[in-house]
């Protein structure tokens, strides 16, 4: 399965695409844990790529009760190098309009209650984050963007929200004075342990309302729901669009490497069984 390039996760009718040739469903088992659901392993445009429903299919868990640390470990077993997400997201600026599409470069983290390393128990590492999304994949995609017909904005910050209640009236207004973009629930956690994982991470942010500072009125899950399947044909083209590119680039950013010299634990006091653990991410840098 190390053939597997490229990763997708977002919702599950991401893989409903009629490029994509599915080949098989992969149940994957790690040290943190099950990953949101089997990994759908398919072939599209002759690259193989591996999808995983975020939430689960039928959407069965909360942005706080996903294990993020399963997810990107699991890619990372599969052979992933680049995760393309997809996600639903407010817009806090007018000239983001639903169905909009943008690709952030930047994050904030407003969340409380969830892991967000691999390292602990033993190993301490201090990753740069510094620049959290591959500046490369996210070119390659927003172009994917523009090129399949999409209203695209490229660059800005994502400010990333517990959930899974919405912001209140003031926390919007707040956020709104911090000149942030867009808001949503899932994306920084992944985009963190895939730099961890030294996977390039490319964030696609689907527009689905304006958040509850607007004078259009408060956020309607049937509102979001609605625009999330109009927006469902255009994320498809877009990822058939941009799969193969992201697997025919020369992968040279800093993504590749982002965990060399980082580990600051001496390595004979390292546990044997973190050692094991971890191996899939730390085992070339223990020699």
């Amino acid at each position: 399965m190390s053939d597997v390039r490229v990763g997708i996760i977002g919702g599950s009718g991401l893989y409903a695409m009629k490029a994509l040739r599915v080949l098989e469903e992969v149940t994957l088992e790690t040290p943190f844990g099950a990953p949101s659901d089997r990994y759908i392993v398919g072939d599209l445009d002759g690259v193989r790529v591996a999808f995983l429903a975020r939430h689960g299919r039928g959407h069965r868990l909360t942005p706080s009760e996903l294990n993020y640390r399963a997810n990107i470990y699991g890619f990372k077993l599969l052979g992933v190098e680049t995760i393309l997400s997809a996600s639903a997201v407010g817009s806090m600026k007018e000239d983001y309009a639903p169905t909009d599409i943008v690709f952030p470069h930047q994050f904030i983290d407003r969340t409380r209650h969830r892991p967000d390393t691999f390292f602990g128990n033993g190993i301490v590492a201090h990753v740069a984050f510094a620049d959290p999304i591959c500046a490369g994949a996210a070119m390659l995609m927003a172009g994917a963007g523009r090129e399949a017909g999409a209203r695209v904005h490229e660059g800005g910050v994502y400010i990333c929200i517990e959930g899974p209640q919405f912001s209140t009236r003031a926390e919007s207004r707040l956020y709104r004075s911090w000149n942030v973009d867009v808001i949503g629930m899932t994306n920084l956690q992944e985009a963190k342990l895939a730099r961890e994982a030294e996977i390039c991470y490319v964030t696609m942010a689907l527009v689905t309302d304006y958040d509850c500072w607007h004078e259009s009125g408060d956020v309607s899950l049937d509102q979001i729901l609605g625009y999330l399947r109009g927006n469902a044909e255009m994320a498809q083209k877009i990822i058939a669009l941009t799969v193969p590119r992201i697997a025919a680039r020369r992968r040279d950013c800093g993504c590749a490497t982002a965990l060399e010299n980082t580990i600051v634990t001496d390595r004979s006091l390292i546990p044997d069984a973190i050692k094991r653990d971890l191996a899939p991410l730390i085992g070339k840098y223990m020699k």
